[in-house]
């Protein structure tokens, strides 16, 4: 099996990743790569290095002749090397255009998860005819690897983010001989201007309220300030967490989770109509409102559906703190939506790669992904209008 060793440069990986255009970066990429393979392949056939003497030379080179592919992702020019005798031959054409979108996510994932060099050869093997060494993707991490740790430990002094939305998800990591479930804790935060933006993440053991402290602290360590309200869901060493390192801070529990809760817990017959009353309670004009129709709510369904009713009353504090905020923000604050749905990517891309070999790994893969993700959304439109928000704080700050 020929193997191939491709290199990249750190500019040519920071326009993939960080960059303005996500599929120029991917086109330079394939560029780079494809073009690498094209002179390996070459010497290949040659028996040969560049000036190289040796007694198995099959031929000398004469220069390139350019190859334009249309690929997807834009055309990209390769230099399709010539020979003095005979005829360079190659089926990376073919090949590459049969299965063109199948190798732009195989050399993504090369780049990207650092999780089965096996996996990765095989892959490579079939669709170029060359495989890609463990230095090779060993090398590739290393370029990475700084990228997604400068962006990962960035400061967060220049801004204030009055609202952050906390989550969390599991993934198997193999330590020790043994496979383990290790949870992702994610931050994400609506700065002052009304931007959401990615603040950080870290693998705790567990969701424990050990494991969030330290994540907590890291995220003040690199200046974290400002936070007004946090939105989580009610797992117990979240919570506690929360009232430890952001003493004075509103906690929100996520409506989306405590609606689940609730629904969990009432007869199949009713949800619907269960569901409808506590809709109206989390939409309510402020707290007076809700709590009136809370006592309606219960009054209506204590006899049919007790522990629902239980679950609402203890639980309308928490799930309805966003009512003591201006209307405007509620819808974006009230619930983690929006980083339960970046959860939903990051979990497609993990079902594939099934067990990761090391934290590492883990950390390569979605700090990538979540640098993306950033990148989209502070360059996007305004997350929310909070001149509302600024203009009802200021009496409450003097």
């Amino acid at each position: 099996m020929t193997q191939y060793h491709i290199t990249l440069d750190e500019p040519l990986l920071h326009q993939l990743f960080i960059g303005e255009s996500r599929d120029a970066g991917v086109a330079a990429l394939l560029e780079t790569v494809l073009n690498q393979v094209l002179k390996a392949q070459a010497t290949d056939q040659l028996q040969a290095e560049h000036y190289e003497r040796t007694e198995e030379r099959q031929g000398y080179r004469n220069g390139t002749y350019p190859h334009t592919l249309t690929t997807r992702v834009g055309k990209l020019t390769l230099n399709v090397p010539r020979f003095r005798d005979g005829a360079f031959s190659t089926e990376l054409f073919a090949r590459y255009q049969r299965s063109e979108q199948a190798l732009v996510l195989a050399l993504m994932e090369m780049v990207l998860n650092g999780v089965s060099t096996r996996k990765v050869s095989n892959i490579t093997q079939e669709l170029c005819g060359a495989a890609f060494s463990k230095s090779t993707v060993s090398e590739l991490c290393k370029q990475l690897d700084p990228i997604v740790q400068e962006w990962a430990q960035r400061p967060l002094s220049e801004k204030m983010y009055p609202f952050i939305l906390i989550d969390a998800l599991y993934v198997k990591v193999r330590e020790d001989g043994r496979v383990r479930s290790r949870a992702v804790m994610i931050a994400a935060g609506i700065n002052e201007r009304g931007t959401r933006e990615i603040l950080g993440l870290q693998i705790g053991d567990t969701e424990s309220e050990a494991s969030w402290g330290v994540f907590f602290m890291e995220l003040k360590q690199r200046g974290l300030h400002g936070v007004d309200l946090i939105t989580s869901d009610q797992h117990g060493g979240l919570v506690k967490a929360v009232r430890t390192h952001f003493q004075g801070v509103t906690w929100q529990r996520c409506q989306t989770h405590f609606m689940r809760n609730i629904l969990d817990a009432s007869p199949k017959a009713l949800r619907p109509e269960i569901k409808a009353h506590a809709r109206a309670i989390f939409e309510a004009a402020n707290e007076q409102m809700g709590r009136e129709l809370l006592e309606k709510t219960i009054a209506t369904f204590i006899d049919k559906a007790p522990k629902a009713m239980q679950v609402m009353e203890e639980g309308f504090d928490d799930a309805t703190a966003v009512l003591a905020l201006p209307a405007d923000v509620r819808v974006r604050t009230r619930t983690t939506n929006a980083i339960e749905r970046l959860n939903g990517e990051l979990r497609r891309r993990e079902r594939v790669i099934r067990i990761f070999p090391n934290r590492d790994s883990v950390l390569r893969l979605f700090g990538a992904l979540l640098m993306e993700q950033d990148d989209k959304w502070t360059t996007g439109k305004k997350y929310v209008d909070l001149n509302a928000y600024h203009t009802w704080r200021r009496p409450q700050t003097k």
